[in-house]
């Protein structure tokens, strides 16, 4: 799987001239197809994971609202899965937030869940906890 500049950004919930930016450092490797310029999904995953890891997709201001869709979904890139014969674990990175997932594994093989599939986590709690920005 591949995305274009602007579905990357939007994974990761940066600007497109982030990317492009990336992408011209090396950091993110990219190919030109079609006078596009694409990145592969499991390419896109490892700089997620590593943007979170280092902290520079989570100093963003978390507190504007429209980063994040309504009703609890948060579209994102599959970064791992671990499956065993019954439960998988799917972790994602949905702009700057780690988001992990227990489903059956045959649910993640229904939905072919692999590192650089773009999905969308949504979100059901009972319990919500609410933090107040310092």
């Amino acid at each position: 799987m591949t995305y274009r500049v602007a579905e990357a950004a939007e994974i990761l919930a940066v600007s497109d001239d982030t990317v492009r930016r990336w992408v011209e450092a090396g950091r993110l490797p990219s190919q030109r197809s079609e006078g596009r310029t694409t990145v592969a999904g499991t390419d896109l995953a490892e700089l997620a994971e590593q943007l979170v890891t280092s902290g520079e997709l989570a100093e963003r201001d978390r507190t504007h609202a429209n980063a994040v869709s309504a009703r609890n979904r948060m579209s994102g890139i599959v970064t791992r899965v671990k499956r065993d014969a019954v439960m998988a674990q799917v972790e994602m990175i949905c702009g700057p937030y780690r988001v992990v997932s227990l489903m059956s594994s045959d649910a993640a093989d229904e939905l072919s869940l692999e590192p650089g599939v773009r999905a969308i986590a949504s979100v059901k709690s009972t319990n919500v906890v609410v933090e107040v920005p310092r």
